[in-house]
């Protein structure tokens, strides 16, 4: 009789997969390998889970929220208790202290189906943290620590086995959710380069919700200064000096202006 259940935390990234590769191959016991699936994740990553099936022989278990994340952002209007607040629909855009994505689209998720199994089982919890973030250790059971795994060497373990994610690490630094606004600004100059229909796609939310993207930018703000620096790049002129940012505030002063104007 089965007693105990080998459980692994797969996101999807370098680290969990390269967890869940040196797993196998090391012959440790693997029984589920879940994935919560928040519908933000970058085509190339689900086409890397499919590749990642086809390559250990073992299904993926795709957790996902009761609701989606369209509907949490637009529609789910909880009570809330600032009435500056009241009549606002939707979560909106999560932020530093209130990362509402992640509780509800993932670790919700995630805790509903442990408790589920441990009812039944012992479970022992794989979680794909490298040994250069070892500070993040918890309860869990973190195999790459005790490999002495970075990150660098997971990313390089999975390439070497043949997965590169569709180039995704070839542009980011790190991959998560597409439109997440706790990204550095590289990382979405690079989405609005090199994934313009995601980009689109995210100009059309911020203006569909009543929280701004990001505390110090709007996306359309994000729009007019990523453009303001193509033109300044193309001219050989710096956009790290004072005076770049001296002129991007008339810049977009300027544009906040016409665009109140457009609509008057």
């Amino acid at each position: 009789m089965i007693t105990t259940k080998y459980v692994v935390s797969l996101s999807g990234g370098k680290d969990s997969t390269a967890l869940l590769l040196r797993l196998l191959e090391e012959k440790m016991p693997v029984d589920d390998i879940l994935f919560s699936d928040t519908g933000l994740e970058f085509p190339q990553m689900y086409e890397h889970l499919e590749k990642l099936e086809r390559y250990t022989g073992r299904t993926i278990i795709r957790l996902k929220p009761p609701h989606s994340f369209e509907t949490f952002f637009y529609e789910y209007s909880p009570k809330r208790k600032n009435p500056a607040l009241k009549g606002c629909r939707g979560l909106s855009w999560p932020g530093p202290q209130a990362r509402w994505c992640t509780g509800r689209l993932k670790h919700r998720v995630m805790d509903a189906y442990m408790r589920e199994l441990r009812r039944e089982y012992t479970v022992v919890h794989y979680v794909g943290i490298a040994a250069d973030e070892a500070h993040r250790v918890r309860e869990f059971q973190y195999p790459l620590v005790g490999w002495g795994m970075t990150e660098a060497d997971c990313l390089k373990y999975c390439k070497e086995r043949g997965f590169d994610w569709g180039g995704l690490y070839d542009i980011f630094s790190r991959v998560s959710c597409w439109c997440c606004p706790l990204q550095p600004l590289s990382e979405l100059r690079k989405l609005r380069i090199h994934f313009p229909e995601l980009w689109q796609k995210l100009l059309y939310m911020d203006s569909h919700t009543w929280r701004q993207f990001r505390a110090d930018y709007s996306a359309q703000q994000l729009e007019w200064r990523f453009d303001f620096e193509q033109q300044r790049q193309e001219k050989g002129q710096s956009i790290r000096s004072r005076e770049f940012y001296r002129l991007l505030k008339e810049h977009l002063q300027k544009k906040e202006r016409a665009g109140v104007s457009s609509t008057e």
